[in-house]
């Protein structure tokens, strides 16, 4: 029947579509929900388990055999069981020679065992080709076809051919394969889904670190203060007005943090003449995680506007509006309208609304769906150009709104200054810096670094 059916895939177009049949060993949740959907996808499925009870709980269409007799009918077998029942393999090793085996186990602990489950089944199975793959899908998103979320599959294995198998297998479910090369990134693979947004962990741990310092700086300065000085309870701060704070100055700094490293970055280019050695860790490591930094100021600076926004449904505001209007009508005296502070706050908001606008630009080119449809130097268009004039406009609607209070000695509560005072230190230093940077003479020699070219080409590496 082989014979024949190599003969007439050339001739008969009508059988190019047909499966061959895949070998499942273990029926828990992942194994049924992964079967399910080879199914659906056209293949033919048979289950290696050590009862051949067909059972309600495995999938319509599927077989039940034993180990020995589901091995001897797929060339291909997914191994959907945990590596401490991998013993079961020892006796079948003459039937699983030649026949590529799947991997698809994940471990409790990252790096749990001295090698990875993958590697520990070649060694088990020594005659098989193993392939690494499906460990980072989940029998869920399997069973209900939510793949959005979890659609590319890591694979990797040390014979091509096999490895393509799988590759081809993945592609007819409906899902991404990325070839992550020989056995040995195994793994790797099996570490990522154990690792909890390692990503954000830094920019989350940085903006909670510097949330609680501006939070009890504000709660000093707008709280405690006029409590101890003027014996004014203002402790319903803690709910608005001390967010409303906080959360445009995380987006400022955390804004401002995204572009310092790559000012760093050009500082150590010129200092050394060279593009061709490495950064220090900290910064590479600074560096991969600015998009999620950008993220996370974003995430601040959308919650400013909606607490901006309920400001004037507010008791205390409410209540202060109502009283300078009622002292007005009692001293009978109409204030006039002061241009210059009209044209501060419009300004002020203004900058804001512009900055905020951008801000929500650079969020939306950094998702992956809008970046892979626009070239390099658009995409560095948007994050570069924009993202400066982005930090230009917040820092500027945070300039005219202190206005003259930079100046006052009343803003200064226990020598201590405002808090949106503090925010400005890191945006003017870098915009300082890359104002400087633009300079022809700084200019066009970090261009021509980065073109490839050496003050002392010993360094090159």
């Amino acid at each position: 029947m082989n014979k024949n059916s190599s003969n007439i895939m050339a001739l008969a177009p009508t059988t190019s579509n047909r499966r061959e049949t895949v070998c499942i060993f273990g029926t828990g949740d992942f194994g049924r929900a992964l079967g399910h959907k080879m199914i659906q996808s056209g293949y033919p499925v048979v289950f290696g388990s050590r009862s051949t009870q067909t059972s309600s709980l495995i999938p319509k269409g599927a077989e039940v055999l034993s180990h020995t007799e589901a091995a001897q009918k797929a060339a291909v077998i997914i191994i959907a069981i945990q590596r401490q029942h991998y013993n079961f393999l020892t006796p079948l090793t003459e039937i699983l020679h030649g026949k590529v085996l799947v991997d698809v186990s994940n471990n409790l602990k990252i790096n749990e065992y001295p090698e990875s489950n993958a590697e520990y089944l070649a060694q088990l199975v020594p005659g098989a080709k193993v392939v690494k793959a499906f460990n980072t899908v989940s029998a869920w998103a399997l069973q209900s076809g939510t793949l959005d979320a979890s659609r590319q599959v890591f694979v990797c294995g040390d014979d091509m051919e096999a490895k393509q198998t799988v590759m081809n297998i993945v592609r007819a479910l409906g899902l991404t394969p990325l070839d992550q090369g020989s056995l040995l990134a195994a793994q790797e693979i099996e570490n990522y889904p154990l690792q909890l947004f390692p990503m954000w962990k830094f920019p989350i741990l940085l903006s909670f670190g510097l949330a609680a310092f501006f939070f009890f700086y504000c709660l000093i300065r707008n709280v405690i203060y006029p409590y101890v000085y003027e014996n004014k309870d203002f402790s319903f701060f803690i709910a608005i007005s001390i967010p409303n704070r906080i959360c445009p100055i995380l987006a400022l700094v955390l804004l401002a943090l995204v572009y310092l490293p790559g000012v760093l970055a050009a500082i150590i280019q010129l200092y050394r003449g060279t593009k061709y050695r490495r950064f220090p860790d900290w910064l590479d490591k600074w560096m991969l995680c600015r998009k999620q930094l950008g993220l996370v100021a974003l995430a601040f600076a959308s919650l400013h506007v909606l607490y901006t926004l309920v400001i004037p449904i507010r008791s205390f505001v409410r209540w202060r509006t109502s009283s300078q209007i009622i002292s007005q009508v009692l001293n009978n005296k109409t204030e006039p309208l002061n241009t210059t502070n009209a044209w501060l706050s419009d300004s002020y908001l203004a900058l804001g609304i512009l900055g905020f606008f951008l801000f929500v630009l650079l969020g939306i080119t950094s998702l992956p769906s809008v970046s892979n449809n626009v070239n390099w130097r658009e995409f560095r268009f948007v994050q570069s150009k924009l993202g400066y004039l982005t930090l230009i406009l917040c820092t500027a609607h945070t300039l005219v709104y202190g206005g003259k209070r930079f100046l006052s000695s009343s803003s200064y509560r226990w020598y201590l200054p405002n808090a949106y005072m503090l925010s400005l230190v890191v945006p003017c230093m870098v915009l300082v810096v890359k104002f400087v940077l633009i300079f022809p003479c700084l200019d066009k020699p970090l261009t021509r670094i980065r073109q490839g070219w050496e003050r002392n080409p010993q360094y090159s590496e």
